[in-house]
C-alpha cells in the first residue's frame, strides 16, 4: 500500500520539528535553537483517526547569509512541495511574517498539492487576532497552533486527512511485488536486466543513473512478479539536485506497496549506513527481505570474503531472518537463486500456522520457565493465536501483558522462529490482557 506524502516546510526555527515530533509521537527529529538544524528531510509514517500518511520534515528554508547549506536545502523544500499530496506551511505566530516566509509562500503558490498554511507557537488559543496578518501570504485560512503543547492540530489534521488522496493498493493480486533498493551502483539496474533477461534499464557507470522507479513484470516458473527497480539511495539523500528527492521518495513508497524488497549491497564497498537504513524501512513497513551481496567476484581471497559477510551480519543482526546470497549480478554467477530466495520471502509472510501447534510451543515455553517477573508480579502466557500475514501476526494473551519488555519479544520471536519457517519476513506480536 503506498500512503500519501504530507511535506512539512518554511524558514528555520518556526518549529516544524517539534510539530513533526508531535503528529509522529516521536522525538527522532533534532530540535534545537540554533537555526538550519534539520539539514535534511527526515521521513515519518504516522496516522490520524484510522488515516495513514507519510511525514516529511525538510530543512528550514533561508534567503542569503552565508550558510552553504541554504542551496540544497531549499532544493529540498522545493522538490517535497513537488512530490507530496499535501503540504503543512509553518510559520511562527510570536515573529510575524518575515522576508523568508514570503519567498517560501511564492514558491508554494505554484504548488499543485493543497497548502495548509499553519501558524505555529499560539500557546495562548485566546491570541486569534495574531491570524490575521498571515492571510497577506495569499494562501488561504491560517491555521493556529502550539507544536508544543497539541493546541489546534487536531483541527489541522482532521482537515488535512479530509485533502488527503486514498492510499494506493497494487493491482493484479496474482502478482508478487518485488522492490530492489540499495545505494546508487550497487548493481541494481544490471541485477534487473539478468533477472528479466533483456536489457530493460539503462546500466551506467555514473551513481545515480537510474532516477525513477522503473516496473517490469516477468514471468518465472509460472509466478509473475513485477520488479521495480529503484533510484539509488545515496548515504546522504541530500544532494544538490531535487531528483534525488523523488527517487528516494518513490523507493519507500515501491519498499511500501512491496512483498519483498531485495538489497542489493556492492560486496567491494561494504554495508553502508543508508543500506541499513533501508532495511530497517523493509522491516517496519512488514516487507519481506533478501540481502543480495552483489559484485561478489571481484572479492579475490577468502579472508576478505568471510570477513565482509561477518560484518554484514552483524550490522544486519536487527533483519536476522533475512537470506543472504552472494551474486554477481554482472557474469551472473548465483542470480537463479535469488527466485527462489523471493518465493520463500512471500510465501512465509502469508504463512499460517494452526492454533493448537502454537498453543503447543506455549505449553513448552512455559514449562522451560522463561518469563518476566517485576517485584511479585509474574507474567504468564495464557494462549496465543495468529491473526494476521503478511506479515504473520501473532496475538498473545497474558495475565499482565505491560511486563513484556523488548528482550521477552525477541525471545518469543526466537521460539517461533526456532519452530515453524519464517525465513525471509518479519513477524509482529501483540500482547493482550486475558478476559475474565
Amino acid at each position: 500500500m503506498t500512503l500519501p506524502v504530507v511535506a512539512v516546510v518554511g524558514r528555520s526555527n518556526v518549529g516544524k520539528s517539534t510539530f513533526v515530533n508531535r503528529i509522529a509521537r516521536t522525538r527522532e527529529a533534532i530540535v534545537h535553537e540554533q537555526r538550519g538544524v534539520t539539514r535534511d528531510r527526515s521521513y515519518h509514517r504516522c496516522d490520524w483517526n484510522g488515516r495513514d500518511f507519510m511525514l516529511v520534515d525538510t530543512g528550514g528554508v533561508e534567503i542569503g547569509g552565508g550558510d552553504r547549506f541554504q542551496s540544497s536545502i531549499r532544493t529540498q523544500a522545493q522538490a517535497a512541495i513537488d512530490e507530496a499530496d499535501a503540504i503543512i506551511f509553518i510559520v511562527d505566530g510570536t515573529v510575524g511574517i518575515t522576508a523568508e516566509d514570503e519567498a517560501v509562500a511564492r514558491m508554494l503558490k505554484g504548488a499543485d498539492a493543497p497548502v495548509f498554511l499553519t501558524v505555529n507557537k499560539m500557546d495562548d488559543p485566546s491570541r486569534e487576532d495574531a491570524l490575521w496578518e498571515f492571510y497577506s501570504l495569499g494562501l488561504g485560512d491560517p491555521w493556529g497552533v502550539s507544536a508544543l503543547h497539541g493546541n489546534g492540530t487536531g483541527d489541522l489534521l482532521d482537515a488535512l486527512c479530509e485533502k488527503l488522496p486514498d492510499e494506493i493498493v497494487p493491482e493484479d493480486d496474482d502478482l508478487v511485488n518485488v522492490a530492489i533498493v540499495g545505494r546508487p551502483n550497487a548493481g541494481k539496474s544490471s541485477l534487473v536486466n539478468k533477472l528479466v533477461g533483456a536489457e530493460r534499464s539503462i546500466v551506467s557507470e555514473v551513481p545515480g543513473t537510474t532516477r525513477d522507479a522503473i516496473d517490469t513484470i516477468v514471468e518465472h516458473e509460472g509466478t509473475r512478479y513485477r520488479l521495480v527497480d529503484t533510484a539509488g539511495l545515496r548515504r546522504n539523500v541530500s544532494a544538490a539536485d531535487s531528483l534525488e528527492y523523488f527517487g528516494f521518495v518513490r523507493a519507500l513508497r515501491a519498499i511500501e506497496r512491496a512483498d519483498v524488497c531485495l538489497l542489493v549491497v556492492d560486496s567491494t564497498i561494504g554495508l553502508t549506513d543508508q543500506d541499513q537504513r533501508v532495511a530497517g524501512i523493509a522491516k517496519e513497513q512488514g516487507c519481506g527481505l533478501v540481502i543480495l551481496l552483489n559484485k561478489w567476484d571481484l572479492i579475490e581471497t577468502q579472508e576478505e570474503r568471510e570477513r565482509i559477510v561477518a560484518k554484514v551480519t552483524d550490522r544486519l543482526v536487527f533483519v536476522g531472518y533475512a537470506p543472504l546470497l552472494r551474486i554477481s549480478a554482472y557474469t551472473g554467477r548465483s542470480v537463479h537463486r535469488i527466485w527462489g530466495a523471493i518465493e520463500t520471502s512471500a510465501a512465509n509472510a502469508k504463512r499460517v500456522i494452526p492454533t493448537n501447534r502454537l498453543n503447543n510451543l506455549l505449553t513448552e515455553i512455559r514449562e522451560f520457565g522463561h518469563t518476566v517477573t517485576k517485584g511479585s508480579r509474574r507474567l504468564k502466557l495464557n494462549y496465543v493465536t495468529q491473526t494476521g500475514v503478511k506479515p504473520p501476526f501473532f496475538t498473545f494473551f497474558a495475565n499482565s501483558p505491560e511486563l513484556v519488555d523488548d528482550n521477552f519479544e525477541r525471545y518469543l520471536e526466537g521460539r517461533l522462529r526456532e519452530r515453524f519457517d519464517f525465513t525471509g519476513t518479519p513477524i509482529r506480536m501483540k500482547f493482550k490482557k486475558k478476559k475474565e
